[in-house]
């Protein structure tokens, strides 16, 4: 069975986005993509929250023929675009793009997606990380902190209430300062 990771870019202060869910503060360059494309090469399915989906959904599908795309960044739509994609949402009522809505219990979900899917899945949304977080199910921890602090938005975690050990297995630096640091759950 693959393992469940949860990537996210994040605040040196903890917050996947600001407030007003901007994502402005991101230094996103083709050093950095590189990283994520690599990692989405590796995954079998992408798992998303619902405002997740809409982030990616309102860009991606058409990244690779975006003028002002870089090679990374086309490369990463043609990586990505293919995959199955999974989102837990109770709200929407339809998705795109080589997607499929799942509604129910979150654990009982990833059970049957970890029967489909043999190699590692990606979870990307701090809410629907978290109700993975609370039940011990997340098996790495990938965390891409960037050099500022918002003050405030969405936590990369969202309401944990026991502690969870943790194991250093991978980290790196990039000429923008961004640092990747990436964590096994110790069981």
């Amino acid at each position: 069975m693959g393992k469940l990771i949860y990537a996210m870019n994040v605040s040196l202060d903890g917050f996947v986005d600001t407030v007003d869910h901007r994502l402005d503060w991101i230094l996103m360059d083709d050093e950095l993509h590189t990283l994520f494309n690599d990692q989405a090469r590796t995954t079998d399915a992408e798992l998303y929250g619902r405002r997740m989906y809409e982030v990616m959904a309102a860009y991606w599908p058409h990244g690779e023929s975006d003028p002002d795309g870089t090679p990374a960044t086309i490369e990463f739509a043609r990586i990505w675009n293919p995959k199955p994609k999974v989102v837990f949402s109770r709200t929407l009522r339809s998705v795109e793009w080589n997607s499929r809505l799942v509604e129910g219990d979150a654990g009982e979900v990833l059970e049957g997606l970890r029967r489909e899917y043999r190699g590692d899945l990606s979870v990307s949304g701090p809410t629907l990380a978290g109700e993975f977080a609370r039940r011990d199910l997340i098996d790495e921890y990938r965390l891409v902190v960037h050099p500022v602090i918002l003050g405030g938005g969405t936590p990369y975690l969202m309401d944990i209430d026991r502690r969870i050990q943790l194991e250093l297995i991978d980290e790196r630096s990039f000429g923008s300062g961004v640092r990747y640091l990436a964590y096994e759950t110790r069981r």
